[in-house]
């Protein structure tokens, strides 16, 4: 199977760019190609794991992956998807965020040798004469054509409006390209369905100004079955960094998926070859999550962890759930205890509850634990007389455990 048709039946490809004439360029040998990351946060989460995953896959293939890091980019802060403007943020913190940002993609991207590069667009975005790039570049776009685009419509709409610093991130994207294509004979950009506009941009600067052709594909923006956005939990988003999302929870968030998205989930955060997948779906639905979680966790993690978080999740259903030492763990100050602390508060602290009204109605609906005891009301506090060893564990429904340790 060629690696474009690997990528469709996998699930990746939402629009491309002339894809018979991409179809062809990526079987006739090697293809150079990117995907950008803006550092506007210090870790990955899982959206950005679709990306990583295409690239994986293309990498397998033969194909040379780039990981561009927007350390240009993210002081503009890209408008796309978004509803309110991105605060500006200092060089220095970019500059720490994209160090921790090259560890994940480590995991994914293997960049031994000459089989993948790692770029910065603050490179070439840094030193740009603004006279010159609106002379060279900024002459190649229509202000009417840019605003048609979905993201800088939906801006548009509301009050604070879309600023003038936002309108040139498109212009900075496409420059991306035109650089990448001259300088590493790039051909080919991919992103989420929110890009397309941005990568399209890119794709015509490259023609007009070197009279060739590259090409635009896109990623489906993923939603549950439910209609939730995928990697949306209780606690907020689902982090790569195994500080701010353990392991265990990594690997329970897959165990809890809904049965309709497994077989997606395993196409797209897997390498699992596809006439496994449709092995693995046929049988138990719990044995394919376990796989999924496993396999997810693995190239995330690393396969000692993700053993860890399996056997972990298994003796959470046994005797010992509440002394496993993999269960994880927050720190609350023991004022709080002192004081009396009520459930509602400690479930949203704890994070198993993303505000007070969502730990209220999780009390109310019988889904909140204590030392494996149901909390009957959302008037009960807590107090130091209920730790034990300095410590009391919750449960969120049937499996998200988190020990509440006092500090």
């Amino acid at each position: 199977m060629d690696s474009y048709q690997n990528l469709q039946d996998r699930g990746f490809v939402k629009q491309c760019s002339n894809e018979a004439a991409l179809r062809q360029k990526i079987s006739e040998g090697p293809m150079t190609f990117y995907v950008g990351f803006d550092a506007t946060a210090d870790s990955l989460h899982i959206g950005h794991v679709v990306s990583l995953m295409a690239m994986a896959h293309l990498q397998k293939a033969g194909h040379l992956p780039i990981c561009l890091l927007g350390g240009g980019t993210t002081m503009i802060g890209d408008p796309s998807g978004k509803t309110e403007t991105r605060r500006i943020m200092p060089q220095e913190e970019i500059e720490a965020n994209g160090k921790k940002l090259l560890e994940q993609f480590e995991n994914y991207i293997d960049f031994s040798g000459d089989k993948a590069l790692l770029q910065n667009n603050a490179k070439w975005l840094l030193p740009l004469n603004y006279i010159e790039f609106l002379r060279d570049i900024g002459k190649h776009f229509r202000v009417n054509e840019m605003i048609k685009a979905r993201g800088y419509e939906m801006r548009m709409e509301r009050e604070d409006g879309l600023s003038f610093l936002e309108l040139n991130y498109q212009l900075l994207q496409a420059y991306d390209f035109l650089v990448l294509s001259r300088e590493k004979g790039c051909e080919l950009q991919m992103g989420g369905d929110d890009q397309w506009s941005n990568i399209l941009a890119g794709v015509d600067l490259v023609r007009k100004v070197e009279q060739k052709p590259v090409f635009a594909l896109t990623f489906p923006l993923l939603a549950t079955a439910s209609g939730q956005k995928m990697g949306k939990t209780e606690a907020g988003a689902l982090w790569l960094d195994p500080e701010k999302v353990s392991p265990y929870e990594f690997y329970q968030y897959w165990i809890n998926v809904d049965d309709r998205d497994v077989e997606t989930y395993l196409k797209i955060f897997t390498f699992l070859p596809l006439e496994e997948i449709s092995e693995i779906c046929a049988g138990d639905i719990r044995e394919a999550k376990s796989k999924l979680a496993f396999e997810a966790t693995v190239i995330t993690h690393g396969e000692k962890e993700a053993i860890k978080a399996r056997d972990a999740s298994k003796s959470l259903f046994g005797s010992d759930a509440k002394n496993h030492e993999d269960i994880p763990s927050i720190k609350i100050d023991t004022e709080l205890f002192k004081k009396g602390i009520s459930v509602v508060d400690l479930f949203n602290l704890a994070g198993l509850a993303e505000s007070k009204g969502t730990s209220k109605r999780l009390i109310e609906q019988g889904g909140a634990y204590i030392n494996e005891i149901r909390v009957e009301s959302v008037e009960m506090a807590l107090t130091e007389k209920d730790l034990t060893d300095g410590s009391i564990l919750l449960r969120q429904g049937k499996k998200n455990y988190i020990r509440v340790i006092i500090s």
